[in-house]
């Protein structure tokens, strides 16, 4: 019956065409949770402040990918293909936008499904990863798209798995990995390819590898730290009606990527229940000139009334994570 359920719910959310309406974008403060809880499970990272975002309307979310951008303000993009680009509480006085970043005519979020995100700093050409068609969307400076692919490397994996996390590293190359594990019970390993340069225009350079994380949960996100190694956002639902859910953060460092090798990544935090926890989906880096580097994260809300769009921000000294 739990199965039929969250079946049933997935369908009827699949259907829905996003609506962002035009009101004014809003950050409630979280209470959190005691430090010492706080870092029994976080670790060296320190969760400064927690927000339920909301646009005045529940159809408002659905982000599975978070970048973040040169003027200090993060851009969030949803499975529905639409974005939201805003300026965090506290950095500055931009003013939110919203629309579409790519269109299906026949309103299929199966064609739009943008799951996971990465931008080049230098000449600000935004891929998206599409769950559905296993491939990319790649978007020039405008965010307009200039083109597409699906590699051979990448059409085995499950048609509701794709390119849920991906990253495009500092020496130029680009990374995906499966949300769809290769295990049933206890997941861990995930299939991963490797691209020399962009997928687009190179979609037959990808090179299939093993990616290998904490036991039972799925890779979502990753974003590359200062130093090059990449933090890497990790899911699991551990109740389905209504649905709740775990996470993990993870760092591995990419020079170690080989292909058809296994990537090991070392566990640094967990998302307990015991925090302000939802479906976090979204990870990016904002360097500090301290040292150290602020983490966004953003959850799906799956564009439910069950669920919330909830922005962290998390804080760490790179030095303070393990080598």
């Amino acid at each position: 019956m739990l199965i039929i359920g969250v079946a049933l719910t997935t369908w009827l959310r699949s259907e829905r065409w996003l609506v962002v309406p035009n009101d004014t974008l809003r950050f409630t403060a979280i209470k959190l949770s005691p430090r010492d809880v706080v870092k029994a499970h976080l670790g060296p990272f320190e969760l400064e402040s927690a927000w339920h975002m909301t646009l005045g309307s529940y159809k408002f979310g659905g982000y599975s990918a978070l970048l973040s951008l040169p003027d200090g303000r993060l851009l969030a993009i949803s499975d529905f293909g639409r974005f939201l680009a805003f300026t965090p509480p506290g950095q500055g006085q931009h003013k939110a936008r919203h629309g579409n970043l790519i269109r299906d005519p026949r309103n299929d979020k199966r064609k739009v499904d943008s799951e996971s995100a990465t931008r080049d700093p230098r000449t600000g050409t935004i891929w998206l990863g599409m769950e559905f068609l296993n491939g990319f969307v790649r978007l020039g400076p405008n965010w307009v798209e200039n083109g597409r692919s699906q590699p051979e490397s990448m059409a085995g994996w499950g048609e509701n798995s794709g390119a849920e996390a991906m990253i495009r590293l500092a020496d130029g190359r680009f990374v995906a990995l499966s949300e769809g594990a290769r295990e049933w019970l206890w997941p861990r390993h995930h299939d991963g390819v490797i691209f020399s340069g962009d997928p687009v225009a190179k979609p037959a350079s990808g090179q299939g590898f093993t990616f290998d994380g904490p036991s039972a949960f799925d890779p979502v996100d990753m974003a590359q730290l200062p130093d090059g190694r990449v933090l890497v956002l990790m899911r699991t639902l551990i109740w389905p009606l209504p649905e709740r859910f775990a996470g993990r953060i993870a760092i591995g460092d990419p020079a170690r990527i080989k292909s058809g090798e296994t990537w090991h990544v070392t566990e640094v935090a967990r998302l307990a229940s015991t925090l302000p926890v939802d479906n976090f989906e979204g990870m990016a880096v904002t360097p500090r000139g301290d040292g150290k580097v602020i983490v966004w994260l953003i959850s799906d809300d799956n564009q439910t009334r069950i669920q919330r769009t909830l922005l962290w921000k998390l804080v760490v000294d790179p030095a303070k994570l393990p080598r």
